[in-house]
């Protein structure tokens, strides 16, 4: 761990009516049930007969209206006034009942639950399968279903301490098995020493699944910069493996659940919001090459990093990695979508390979177009673009002819609005040329070749 100073919703039943008739004086009482329970009701009048109402109302809800007033009958005396305590109507309680209201027919089914993963039925408690669920609507089993989808995954992780070659002790750390081969996805700090930016691999690392199981791990990959490792296990028994989401549909205010051993607590589950979805090492007083990490309110602690942080629908989406020491609500993860690169590239390279330009860049839009356009007429007229703040003396970039104010437009034969755009396309594409279009002022279009170098490991 790092410090400064991690629905389903189920469709209604179809609804059985059941009607009843009431009198004059339960008239009020009878609306406030149709309104809570959204009955059908009508009246009827006879001059040789009482008034009475007839009212259609859910059968779960007609049971739930029973109960309670078989109770208050038992227990309080008839009231015709609202108590905003327990909200009741007389002696009946207007209480929300767990089965949805809205009618089988009217649940959109834009983000289905898959098929594989089991979700526990909200009113009985049993395992269903979840295709036809809401995943969007929060529901009282939300949580608890995306972590069980998760938590059989998730393992403890235990890698010893050196200090000049003296063993000092262990270091704890979370997991999560990313495939039934026995692929394990998790922070490089907790299972390698970095020596500068060079790993020096731990040995042998200590696997503990939740099922209890023990595992001796070894550490195939690790990188730095993203403070991402793999670590592989051998098993001759099935192993359960957590499935990989998308990090780039994430929004601010969207659930996720971050898992982990923290302090070797294993199945510990915290719950919170996405508070941010870019933030920039930079945000963090972080130096180093440029990183973004998504931001939550988790509750995250020492032996959290490398667990799951996960959405509603049971994947992950990110990798705890950090907290601020000194606030409650600021933990950070790694993007999962980002994430998948590393290991992309672990699997074709061996190592992360890294282009390098030697631009400093900022992404604009209409407000920073405005106000620099107001600081410089000349400035180009463009509506979206790269700035380039500084070109680093003797870089590739320089040795192009980039110079600082120019506006990046195209970049190898593509339009580009975003530094995450131009890092896309580069991949890691080192020592090709790449041709890149760039507006100066006065609207002077340029064309330069830039060739990238691989980035030095420890930048």
């Amino acid at each position: 761990m790092f410090f400064f100073g991690a629905i389903s919703h189920e469709q209604a039943p179809k609804k059985k009516m059941v009607s009843r008739s009431y009198g004059r004086n339960s008239l009020s009482r009878v609306v406030a049930i149709a309104a809570a329970g959204s009955g059908l009701f009508y009246g009827s009048s006879n001059p040789d007969s009482k008034t009475r109402i007839s009212l259609s109302i859910p059968a779960t809800l007609h049971e739930s209206v029973l109960v309670r007033r078989q109770m208050s009958q038992s227990f309080t005396p008839h009231s015709p006034f609202i108590s905003s305590d327990r909200w009741q109507f007389g002696n009946v309680s207007l209480v929300s009942s767990r089965v949805n209201p809205a009618s089988a027919g009217s649940i959109k089914k834009e983000y289905p639950v898959t098929k594989e993963a089991p979700v526990k039925e909200e009113t009985t408690g049993d395992v269903k399968d979840g295709k036809d669920s809401c995943c969007r609507c929060l529901g009282r089993d939300t949580i608890a279903n995306a972590a069980a989808r998760v938590c059989p995954a998730v393992v403890n992780l235990s890698a010893p301490r050196e200090f000049l070659g003296i063993l000092s002790g262990r270091g704890i750390g979370s997991g999560a098995i990313v495939d039934a081969d026995g692929t394990i996805l998790t922070c490089a700090h907790v299972v390698v020493d970095f020596h500068g930016s060079r790993a020096l691999p731990k040995g042998k690392v200590d696997v503990t699944l939740q099922d209890g199981r023990t595992f001796e791990g070894t550490v195939l990959n690790a990188d730095f910069h993203s403070d991402i490792a793999i670590v592989k296990i051998n098993s001759k028994t099935p192993l359960p493996a957590a499935k990989l989401g998308t990090s780039s549909k994430l929004c601010p205010g969207d659930w996720v659940v971050a898992m982990g051993c923290p302090h070797s607590l294993q199945n510990t589950v915290t719950a919170g919001i996405v508070s941010c979805v870019d933030r920039k090492s930079s945000d963090l007083g972080l130096g180093g090459m440029r990183r973004e990490y998504l931001q939550t309110d988790c509750a995250i602690n020492a032996g959290n990093s490398g667990g799951p942080l996960v959405n509603i629908d049971g994947e992950i989406v990110g990798i705890n990695i950090m907290k601020v020491a000194a606030a409650d609500g600021l933990s950070f993860a790694v993007p999962i979508d980002s994430a998948a690169k590393i290991i992309e590239q672990f699997k074709k390279n061996g190592r992360v390979v890294r282009p390098w330009l030697g631009l400093k860049m900022l992404d604009l839009n209409d407000m920073i177009i405005a106000q620099l356009k107001e600081r410089d007429p000349s400035f180009p007229n463009v509506k979206s673009g790269v700035l380039v703040p500084v070109v680093t003396p003797g870089s590739p970039a320089h040795r192009a002819g980039f110079l600082p104010s120019d506006v990046v437009i195209k970049f190898d034969g593509k339009p580009v609005q975003s530094i995450t755009e131009i890092i896309e396309i580069m991949g890691d594409r080192v020592g090709e040329p790449l041709k890149v279009v760039v507006q100066r002022a006065n609207d002077k279009l340029v064309t330069l070749t830039v060739i990238p170098e691989e980035a030095n490991p420890d930048m």
